[in-house]
């Protein structure tokens, strides 16, 4: 059974492997926990058997705007259901905020999941890149 927290506790060196495994590059060592606590609204922890399956962080501009970034579940996991779990608790906890808004971007091959899937509407939007 999966278990889903609102601002639940983790470990670093759990998210840095989540996300190095999900989004394909180097293992890091980032200080996630610093991170989130300082910018963010919150995030979702998803734990199987005390594992981290699934994390997602809700960062926000200080207002009325949140912003999905970093949904990741653990490969074996995936196709379980566990990202729109994910997500909808982190709808839930935005809801319970200051927030209006939650934006998220993605890669074309996600538009099923987070439109169909997760009730997100399409939106006009623009980027540049920096590097």
């Amino acid at each position: 059974m999966v278990e889903y927290s609102w601002r639940g506790p983790f470990a670093n060196a759990d998210v840095n492997a989540l996300h190095a495994e999900g989004f394909g590059h180097r293992l890091l060592d980032d200080d996630w926990v610093a991170q989130v606590e300082r910018y963010s609204l919150g995030w979702v922890t998803a734990v199987e058997a005390g594992e981290l399956v699934g994390f997602v962080n809700v960062a926000w501009d200080g207002g009325v705007h949140a912003f999905l970034l970093d949904t990741v579940v653990r490969a074996d996991q995936r196709r379980t259901g566990i990202g729109r779990a994910l997500v909808t608790t982190a709808v839930a906890g935005a809801r319970q905020s200051a927030c209006e808004w939650l934006h998220v971007d993605f890669d074309d091959e996600l538009r099923d999941f987070y439109l169909d899937g997760c009730g997100f509407t399409p939106t006009g939007a623009g980027l540049v890149q920096l590097r």
